[in-house]
């Protein structure tokens, strides 16, 4: 264990330096916040960096029981409370989060396997959306989300702690030209795009082989570049007096359909 108590320790500067997005994709790092996000982490595999905590871990039997599990590891460091509150994006925290990496995967996956379901998000801006999708995409089956160009990292603390761990098993794949989607349906994909302006209820597409459903930005839904390469403009249904859904609620929507459709209700 290691014992650290100045913030201009060169430990403590590369964890501020992970909330900036810049920091996070040259060293390929993020950060991960509270007892259940760190044990999802050791749970899965990931490759932990460092696991921080503060005596505030020990307060409770949860924590202590938690502590057993963590005090073995080769980088665990203890800071008192005033660092740990520097360098935390909680106010409210339970006093562990650790430094994970991450790695990209390859865009040659996608043209891969067969009955693949994706999402591709497009301009999305909300932290709070992203996790909400990640999160869904992990309950209801997704092989995989396309993070298109504009989008928030979900790299990003909030992200990661709206997602509550499915970061670790929603495999990200990194858009930046969306050219690839021509190759992508060579591969015989069919693009579901989400639109105001669309003719067909999301439970009246037929969600079989492999296909994509396309969430566009909050305020301006999907550009016309994916638009333009969709095999249908899909829509929700709202009876009530509503106007729209917000991202995170429509895509769950859809993917909920789509993960019905296919069978894979259990």
């Amino acid at each position: 264990m290691i014992n650290l108590s100045s913030s201009k320790n060169p430990i403590i500067r590369e964890i501020k330096s992970l909330y900036k997005k810049k920091d996070r994709w040259n060293n390929k790092l993020y950060i991960i916040e509270g007892i259940k996000l760190v044990d999802e982490a050791i749970k899965y595999g990931m490759n932990i960096k460092y696991i921080i905590y503060t005596d505030k871990l020990l307060s409770n039997n949860e924590g202590n029981q938690f502590y057993n599990l963590i005090n073995k590891f080769d980088f665990l460091i203890n800071v008192p409370e005033i660092l740990f509150k520097e360098i935390c994006g909680t106010e409210n925290s339970q006093g562990v989060m650790a430094i994970v990496h991450f790695n990209t995967n390859s865009n040659n996956e996608l043209a891969n396997g067969k009955n693949k379901f994706l999402l591709l998000l497009d301009g999305l801006q909300d932290p709070g959306n992203l996790g909400t999708i990640i999160r869904s995409a992990d309950a209801f089956n997704a092989d995989g989300i396309l993070i298109g160009k504009g989008c928030v990292d979900p790299y990003n603390p909030k992200v990661v702690r709206a997602t509550m761990g499915s970061i670790f098993r929603v495999p990200l794949y990194f858009i930046n030209d969306y050219v690839i989607l021509n190759d992508i349906k060579k591969s015989d994909y069919k693009i579901y795009a989400t639109s105001l302006e669309g003719s067909i209820p999301n439970y009246d597409i037929t969600y079989k082989n492999s296909f994509i459903i396309a969430i566009g930005n909050e305020s301006q839904g999907v550009s016309d570049e994916i638009l333009y390469n969709a095999d249908a403009l899909i829509k929700i249904p709202i009876p009530g007096l509503a106007e729209s859904l917000n991202a995170g609620v429509a895509a769950s929507i859809i993917m909920y359909e789509a993960m019905k459709q296919r069978g894979k209700t259990s």
